[in-house]
């Protein structure tokens, strides 16, 4: 088992190095040689280019190989890769940008120029895209994809990077060097990332490979880098759908590109669509895994009838710990609770003193950007043990989860009250069918609020809160339903009231 990313996947290049190891959503093919001369190039070049181990690359690029080898080589030179969703508006965007503090930009040629004071800005802002503007940094340019106007002139091109270099050196192994980090909630004023080290990627993908079977023989068609980069180490062919690709929307089209594939990964939202359509997928899946979501018992019903030669895996994890534990549809069908399964190989768990679930690991974050580090992971989650099992009873401090985010209304609520005509401001997670939730947010209107405070407050929250924290509903309510001798706000009676 790899001790270290890196090394663990150009090792698996070093010994698979003329099978497939990528394939691209256009069907083009890059063998384990090719993807470690590209790494080893991209980690080269970089470093001929003044970049420095423990510089951060601010990383903008869509799933695809290209990406996947960029990512890697930054990491083999010695740097950091900061994923960052352009998405969050300007406010959000430069916070986030503060804290990292990135010397280098990777983007899409197109995200510089439709993000750059010019005619694609005005053109996308005339369309409700608003970019932050990328070229504004002081830092070094990546672009992926030809050059556009808007693009820095100096900009370095991703495929130019990635050529071959004769007797590239192989990085050492350097488990404690941080590798990726990622943001996962916050407001605008404290924005919140999580650092994952080269050791902590290479633990979460050892302890994935205890449950799930990659090998050579192997095809994973996902755009998950948690299952894709244990197919590399394990020496499987990676193919990957088109970038924006919705299996629900086309569950056709994902069967079709599942054809020959043995493992993939889905939401039980996508999977649920996929059963609904009546499309058959491929009888070479062997396992299919499912989280990001409640894995609810209907669902694996359903799904255990449709694919009986297919093993279902509901994973439980998160950012901070990927995976804690994996239960088979059988084993939670079994149970009366909701089961998530044994912790996994070196993953400890323990229930604290008020029922939440503590966790921790080899495969544990170092912990969030200019913070300590973490002796141990407190997931949001209420749970007991019944022995070695883990079973969720519910959530701590009323978090949402919604399309494989945890949303905690906490972190926004206070920053949507001080919003002007806003009296009270609640988040509510209004859970649908198959376990995910819309998030509804619930405004009581201060006597100066005037009309249309819903439509105002809604427009005003792009540049505040956190892009996946974004409500799907806003509605205005003239008070908030009580309870108890202090008057807290009664969420569960909300709930119902606005499930209603």
């Amino acid at each position: 088992m790899a001790d270290d990313l890196v090394t663990g996947v150009l090792e698996a290049a070093r010994r698979h190095s003329r099978r497939p190891a990528l394939t691209d959503g256009r069907g083009r093919t890059m063998t384990y040689a090719e993807l470690a001369d590209r790494v080893l190039g991209t980690a080269h070049r970089l470093r001929s280019k003044g970049f420095t181990p423990g510089s951060r690359m601010l990383f903008s690029v869509r799933p695809g190989p290209d990406a996947i080898v960029l990512a890697l080589g930054t990491v083999a030179a010695g740097g950091t890769v900061v994923f960052v969703d352009p998405g969050g508006g300007q406010e959000l965007f430069t916070r986030r940008t503060e804290l990292a503090g990135p010397a280098w930009v990777a983007a899409e040629s197109l995200l510089y120029a439709a993000s750059a004071p010019g005619p694609v800005r005005a053109l996308a802002r005339r369309r409700g895209v608003l970019l932050p503007d990328y070229t504004s940094l002081p830092v070094r340019y990546i672009r992926s994809g030809p050059w556009l106007p808007g693009v820095p002139l100096r900009a370095l091109s991703t495929r130019k990077l990635a050529k071959p270099v004769a007797d590239a050196p192989l990085p050492d192994p350097r488990p404690d060097q941080d590798a990726v980090v990622v943001f996962t909630s916050g407001t605008t004023a404290e924005p919140k990332a999580v650092v994952h080290t080269r050791g902590s990627l290479a633990a979460a993908l050892n302890v994935l490979a205890t449950r799930c079977e990659l090998g050579p023989d192997s095809r994973v068609h996902t755009d998950q880098m948690m299952l894709g980069l244990p197919a590399l180490v394990a020496g499987a062919h990676w193919s990957m759908p088109p970038y924006g690709f919705a299996p629900a929307a086309e569950p056709a089209a994902l069967a079709a590109g599942l054809e020959g594939a043995t493992h993939t990964f889905l939401v039980p939202s996508d999977l649920a669509a996929i059963l609904d359509s009546g499309v058959a997928l491929p009888r070479s899946l062997r396992q299919v895994l499912l989280g990001s979501a409640p894995v609810l018992p209907p669902l694996l019903r359903r799904a255990r009838a449709a694919l009986p030669d297919v093993e279902l895996l509901a994973v439980y994890g998160m950012t901070e710990i990927l995976p804690v534990a994996i239960a088979t549809a059988e084993e939670k069908l079994a149970h009366d609770g909701d089961l998530l399964g044994r912790p996994l190989p070196g993953v400890r768990a323990r229930v604290a003193e008020d029922g939440e679930l503590m966790v921790s690991g080899p495969n544990m974050c170092r912990g969030y950007l200019g913070s300590p580090p973490m002796a141990e992971h407190a997931t949001g989650d209420l749970a007991r043990l019944e022995g070695d099992l883990i079973v969720l009873t519910g959530r701590k401090k009323d978090m949402i989860l919604r399309k494989g985010t945890n949303v905690y209304p906490g972190l926004y609520e206070p920053a949507i009250t001080r919003l002007p005509g806003v009296a009270a401001a609640v988040m509510i997670g209004v859970p649908d069918e198959i376990g995910d939730e819309r998030i509804v947010l619930a405004l009581v209107p201060a006597p100066d609020a005037g009309a249309e405070l819903a439509a105002r407050v809604e427009a005003s929250l792009p540049d505040l809160i956190d892009v996946y924290a974004l409500p799907d509903e806003v509605v205005v309510l003239p008070e908030l339903p009580l309870s108890g001798r202090t008057r807290k706000i009664d969420r569960s009676a909300l709930r119902v009231r606005l499930a209603r």
